[in-house]
């Protein structure tokens, strides 16, 4: 089967723990929320139709091993755990991120989840996949983007009650709404064993710009 793509392109890991690192994106189209704060609204709809062969030799040509899976919502479409399996066979080094609302021990067990647990601010906090907080393994990472202190006493909760089952987990400020030393302040006040996270391809680069 195919997959539907936004865009695919180089940059740097701009979040997770693998921030900062060469990166090749595949932006695959749709998805199921439309969180307030989403700055990837383009990839909500349209798309180019690519095969999975197709896929990979766009990828290959950047020469980089280290592969991330977005969108949009890559799990919403049938295909995308088979994609990031045939990448694994092929050497790659796979990242998937997604939003929380699909089961992702559907992904093969080489494969690092980036899975976002909405906030309240996103509008779409009830739609968590909550059964996710137990398939996680040691190498999947969580994250939460915090817009307020009603998002980060939410994200704080729920980070409280399932250590240590994940080591990795991000807070990240959304962009203009609030500021990365508050959102550092309340971390350091409730001793949290979380890593702050800053989108550091929107610290480069136009934070409205759309391939970096």
């Amino acid at each position: 089967m195919p997959v539907v793509v936004t865009e695919i392109f180089h940059s740097i890991q701009g979040e997770s723990s693998h921030a900062g690192r060469p990166c090749t994106f595949v932006r695959l189209s749709g998805c199921n929320l439309r969180c307030s704060w989403c700055d990837t609204s383009y990839s909500w709809a349209d798309g180019k139709v690519m095969s999975r062969k197709d896929v990979m030799w766009a990828v290959a040509r950047h020469r980089c091993r280290l592969v991330e899976i977005t969108g949009g919502e890559p799990l919403a479409q049938r295909e995308t755990p088979l994609l990031a399996k045939k990448f694994l066979e092929h050497g790659y080094e796979v990242l998937v991120e997604t939003n929380g609302t699909f089961p992702v021990d559907v992904l093969d067990k080489r494969v690092t989840a980036i899975v976002d647990i909405k906030c309240p601010s996103s509008g779409m906090h009830t739609s968590t996949e909550w059964s996710n907080l137990e398939r996680l393994r040691e190498k999947d990472e969580l994250k939460f983007v915090i817009a307020d202190r009603q998002d980060f006493d939410y994200a704080a909760g729920i980070v409280r009650r399932i250590l240590p089952q994940t080591r990795h987990i991000h807070f990240s400020p959304v962009l203009a709404q609030l500021p990365p030393a508050e959102l550092v302040a309340w971390i350091l006040e409730e001793r949290l064993p979380i890593r702050l996270g800053l989108q550091l391809h929107k610290l480069i680069w136009d934070p409205d710009a759309r391939g970096v």
